[in-house]
């Protein structure tokens, strides 16, 4: 039995996580739970799995969430924490085996490289961790011990691929020497074949309209520009010791092939699954071992082709943003994700056009020093003063369209 603390337990991976948990009871336990404002899905999985620590985003939902159980007069009662102290108090709950990292933004970031120091097994969701500070977090993991486990499908086809392979243990060698290259898919979202003179006139809800994967709202619009491609090329940059001219993108509308490994003596191997979380989530939790599942399996009988095309960084100038962000590093990274946030936050509240994203960005990143981080302090202040950047790019943006109108 593995005892887990989930960060972000009431998002779309936290829930599939929830799912996989209830399907496997002989294998888990939940022990802590971290959610932020969502009290209403967040009850229901108190009740359901009395864990020992609970963490909302607030004071004032603390205090809602403790009359609520109360009321309702369940036979152990959790404590209660909020804000950053809380999710560090989920991440870092004595009895967890493993900690499932999948809260939106950096938010989750300082809990989780203090899991990885602890030397707990980390289950990797939370794009942020590796973007804005994957240095510091795998020089973490190195001296722990422990090794990141990615739940994306793209990394945790990667990682399920390179079993085949050897891993290095020599210190001035890559990690795995056999690699020639990775290649991450891409399902290409809901503009893969939109002209791209119509790009302009996009809205929310058709950039929210993603053809494979139901997932948050930030999310699949860092899929509909390919952003998130490009976060997670700075990704594996970092979980597999991979130099950034090993790392390439391929569009793949299907989502069957999540990734490609190509070894130094021509092989390639694929990872198949249908585009469904609670594969790579179920795979990470119960690493090294396959645990069998009745809840997800491929359709080969409705498998009638694989399609492939080039990602072309002029239909998404974000995946071309990531990787020259990745190429100078430093700080770069960190203040593409955060203006990146704000940019997409912008777009969905209409205030900014689905164009004005990678503006914002490119914006932002020009306005970056490269420096070097020493600490999670320096990540968050570069956090910090990339939003302030971006909030005026998005400003900016929006008042040119104005004056143009």
């Amino acid at each position: 039995m593995k005892n887990i603390a989930i960060l972000g337990c009431t998002g779309s991976i936290g829930r599939q996580t929830i799912a996989v948990v209830e399907a496997l009871p002989q294998q888990f336990a939940v022990v802590a739970l971290a959610a932020g404002n969502n009290l209403k899905e967040l009850l229901p999985q108190i009740e359901r799995h009395a864990p020992e620590v609970v963490s909302v985003a607030t004071q004032e939902l603390a205090g809602e969430l403790a009359q609520v159980l109360r009321e309702k007069k369940l036979e152990k009662l959790p404590e209660i924490h909020h804000g950053s102290e809380g999710m560090m108090a989920v991440a870092t709950h004595p009895s967890a085996d493993i900690v499932l990292s999948a809260a939106v933004g950096v938010v989750g970031l300082e809990a989780t490289y203090e899991a990885v120091k602890l030397g707990r097994t980390v289950a990797l969701s939370n794009k942020e961790v590796l973007v804005a500070a994957g240095e510091l977090v795998m020089a973490a993991a190195k001296t722990s011990g422990k090794e990141l486990l990615p739940v994306d499908s793209e990394h945790n086809a990667v990682h399920q691929c390179l079993r085949a392979g050897r891993r290095s243990h020599m210190v001035d060698s890559a990690l795995y020497p056999e690699v020639r290259r990775i290649v991450l898919t891409a399902s290409g979202g809901p503009f893969r074949k939109t002209p791209l003179a119509q790009l302009k006139d996009v809205s929310v809800e058709q950039a929210l309209a993603h053809p494979n994967w139901k997932m948050g709202n930030r999310i699949t619009i860092d899929s509909a520009t390919m952003m998130n491609k490009g976060f997670e090329v700075i990704e594996a940059r970092w979980l597999f010791d991979l130099r950034p001219e090993q790392i390439d993108v391929i569009i793949h509308p299907q989502s069957v092939i999540h990734s490609f490994v190509e070894f130094v003596d021509g092989a390639v191997l694929a990872q198949l699954a249908p585009p469904d979380m609670r594969m790579p989530i179920q795979y990470a939790l119960t690493y090294p071992d396959r645990v069998e599942s009745q809840q997800v399996q491929l359709d080969w009988a409705g498998l009638r082709k694989l399609d492939f095309e080039k990602a072309s960084t002029r239909r998404f100038p974000c995946l071309r943003l990531a990787r020259e962000a990745m190429k100078k590093g430093g700080a770069l990274p960190c203040a593409l994700n955060a203006a990146d946030e704000v940019a997409v936050a912008a777009f969905l509240e209409k205030r900014l056009p689905f164009l004005g994203i990678p503006q914002v960005v490119e914006a932002v990143l020009e306005k970056t020093p490269r420096g070097k981080f020493t600490s999670i302090a320096d990540v968050l202040a570069c956090d910090a003063e990339a939003r302030r950047l971006a909030r005026q790019a998005v400003e900016a943006v929006v008042g040119a369209k104005v004056a143009s109108a």
